[in-house]
């Protein structure tokens, strides 16, 4: 846990760098006997309804820390032709061999989800969401008690996994020998997968050392990269505050440095 002190010094950190931040109390939203990680979604459903007027939404879970202030979500990641440079184009959504990828052709402009992958698959450890109707739609989909009562083995991340293949293949393909390679062929139903970006890894959301074995490519932090996200640090006799504190100091000495004391 963060001590509350510190949570207020982050805020007024976040605030003063031109963020707002929400810190939801996960409980507060009924999971209904699922795992607690489930309530990242009506959680960021809730963000949604608190600030009517913001274009994007980021979400980061307590295991993640933003370590490079430096980087506008808006100018650095969502600008139209930086995330077409960066897209990741005809990969598959589960790596190694996943029979659905990401489509090719994709204009910046019309993505409303931008997420990455490691190893396993997707990490929604770490998204950013565009305001507006499909964002509504997504959450919903994702949130779905259907989806909730399969008791998948690593829950919202697979759930999240099985919405974007089975929208496109099991609905749709069932009855065809191979995929279609043209985004507008009507056997596609693009409307999860043409509103997804993968991006590289690092660009978003980097592992800490200890979680290499999972990292994709230049997925293990280095200076300068976005976030750091230390993975299952409360688990296996780690503890994530203990982890955290070297960078968490480090990241605040500096702010404070170049924000000025009087900020504080």
């Amino acid at each position: 846990m963060v001590r509350s002190n510190q949570i207020d010094v982050w805020t007024l950190l976040t605030i003063a760098i031109g963020y707002a931040t929400f810190f939801p109390n996960t409980t507060q939203y009924p999971v209904h006997g699922n795992p607690q990680s489930w309530a990242r979604v009506p959680a960021m459903r809730h963000a949604l309804n608190l600030w009517p007027e913001t274009p994007y939404f980021f979400h980061i879970d307590d295991h993640t820390l933003i370590m490079n202030t430096d980087i506008k979500i808006e100018d650095d990641i969502m600008n139209k032709k930086k995330l077409e440079s960066m897209m990741l184009v005809d990969i598959p959504i589960i790596p190694p061999d996943s029979v659905i990828k990401t489509f090719s052709g994709l204009k910046g402009d019309n993505i409303d989800l931008v997420i990455c992958q490691d190893k396993d698959g997707l990490m929604p450890n770490a998204f950013i969401l565009r305001r507006g109707d499909w964002a509504n739609f997504f959450l919903d989909v994702w949130f779905d008690p259907l989806y909730r009562s399969y008791n998948f083995q690593k829950a919202e991340r697979h759930a999240l996994e099985h919405i974007v293949q089975s929208v496109t293949w099991n609905h749709f393909n069932n009855h065809y020998e191979s995929l279609p390679t043209n985004i507008n062929d009507p056997r596609w139903h693009g409307t999860i997968l043409a509103k997804i970006a993968l991006i590289p890894q690092n660009v978003l959301t980097s592992y800490i050392e200890k979680e290499a074995s999972i990292a994709s490519d230049n997925g293990i932090y280095k200076d300068g990269d976005f976030t750091l996200f230390f993975g299952d640090c409360n688990k296996g006799g780690r503890s994530c505050v203990s982890e955290m504190k070297p960078h968490f100091t480090k990241l605040f000495a500096k702010e404070k440095s170049d924000l000025g004391s009087t900020a504080f």
